[in-house]
């Protein structure tokens, strides 16, 4: 499977998208469009292991409700995530068995190994 999870009005989106070879090849779904499912979100935690790795502690809601302030559980950053696009750390990007997750400085450049 190669899939691609963003927010097309996100310009960091849009400029790791532009550097993807083969982007045509990708199946690509707006969150905001298109919100996840539950399986998609178990899909994507099959390969990551973890909810929190998925979960955006960026978001403006993440500091806006307090969250920064609670213990969250696994449990909790999977109710987040479904609940509103935002708290999914983007793009989530899926190739057979790998992920990518985010625009660290660190993914970004494992992604781009993956693609050299």
């Amino acid at each position: 499977m190669r899939k691609i999870y963003y927010l097309k009005t996100c310009d960091t989106c849009k400029r790791i998208l532009q550097s993807i070879p083969n982007l045509d090849s990708f199946e690509l779904q707006d969150i905001k469009e298109q919100p996840i499912t539950v399986k998609q979100l178990e899909d994507m935690h099959s390969l990551s292991k973890s909810y929190e790795a998925l979960f955006s502690k960026r978001a403006k809601l993440y500091k806006e409700m307090g969250l920064k302030d609670e213990k969250l559980s696994e449990n909790d950053f999977k109710r987040y995530i479904l609940e509103h696009y935002t708290f999914l750390a983007r793009p989530v990007i899926i190739i057979d068995e790998q992920i990518f997750i985010g625009n660290s400085p660190k993914n970004l450049k494992a992604l781009a190994a993956f693609f050299n």
